[in-house]
C-alpha cells in the first residue's frame, strides 16, 4: 500500500510538474505574440523624418522617410534568401538632405553581381530603423580585403564607413532598374516556438501519467501472480 502511495505521489507530482511547464509556455506565446503584434503596427505605421537623436529601444522599427544621395563605399554583408540562393545585403553611406550621414540597409544582391556597381546617387528611401544584434562570439571578422562582412554590426560599420550609428532598412526605394531588390524588416525572423514548447510538455504530462497508471496496475497483477 505504501509503495502504491508513493507511485501515485510520484506520477501526479511529475505530471503536475509537466503541466505547469506546459501552461507556462502558453502564456510565453500569448506574451510574444503581444510583442510580435506591437512590432507589426509600428512597421506598418506611417513613415516620418529622421529622429534627430534616435533612440535604439523606443525607435527600434520606426517607420522613416529620407531624401538624399547614396554615396560610395558599401558593404557587402553575406546571406541567403530562398530560390535565390546566396547573396549579399548592401549596406551603403546614405547623405540625407539636411546633410546627416546614416547606414542605408539597401537590400539583397545576388552573389554573381557583387562585383557590378553598387547604387550611387539620388535616392528617395522609405524603411524602418533597426539596430539588429546579429553579432555573437561565432561570428567572423569581416574579410575587408573582399569586402565581405558575416553580420550586420552597426557601430563596426558606421566606424569603416565614417557615418552615424544609425541603420535604415529600406522597405521602398526610388532606385530604377537596380539589382538589388529591398529586404524589409520583418517580424517572421523573431523567433517563436513556445506553442510547439507547450505542446511537447503537455504530451509528456500525458505519457507520464499514462506510465505511471499502466505501472500501478500492473504491480497488484504481478503481486497476484507471485
Amino acid at each position: 500500500m505504501r509503495r502504491s502511495l508513493f507511485l501515485l505521489i510520484i506520477g501526479l507530482g511529475g505530471a503536475a510538474i509537466l503541466l505547469a511547464l506546459g501552461i507556462w509556455q502558453v502564456q510565453r506565446l500569448g506574451w510574444k505574440q503581444a510583442i510580435i503584434a506591437d512590432i507589426d503596427s509600428r512597421i506598418a505605421a506611417a513613415p516620418v523624418a529622421l529622429p534627430t537623436n534616435p533612440d535604439p529601444e523606443t525607435d527600434s522599427y520606426l517607420p522613416v522617410a529620407v531624401s538624399g544621395q547614396i554615396e560610395p563605399g558599401a558593404l557587402h554583408v553575406l546571406v541567403s534568401q530562398k530560390q535565390l540562393g546566396a547573396g549579399y545585403r548592401v549596406i551603403a553611406p546614405f547623405r540625407t538632405d539636411e546633410g546627416r550621414l546614416i547606414l542605408a540597409d539597401l537590400g539583397f544582391l545576388i552573389d554573381e553581381q557583387k562585383d557590378s556597381a553598387a547604387p550611387i546617387g539620388p535616392a528617395d528611401i522609405t524603411g524602418n530603423l533597426q539596430w539588429p544584434r546579429e553579432v555573437d562570439g561565432f561570428t567572423p571578422e569581416p574579410d575587408t580585403a573582399r569586402n565581405i562582412w558575416f553580420a550586420r554590426d552597426v557601430d563596426a560599420m558606421a566606424e569603416a564607413l565614417g557615418t552615424e550609428p544609425l541603420l535604415l532598412v529600406a522597405r521602398e526605394t526610388s532606385l530604377a532598374d537596380s539589382p538589388v531588390t529591398p529586404l524589409p524588416v520583418d517580424t517572421a525572423a523573431i523567433p517563436n516556438d513556445h506553442l510547439q514548447y507547450a505542446i511537447t510538455w503537455f504530451s509528456l504530462a500525458a505519457l507520464w501519467l499514462a506510465m505511471s497508471l499502466a505501472f500501478l496496475r500492473r504491480r497488484p497483477a504481478a503481486k497476484a501472480e507471485s
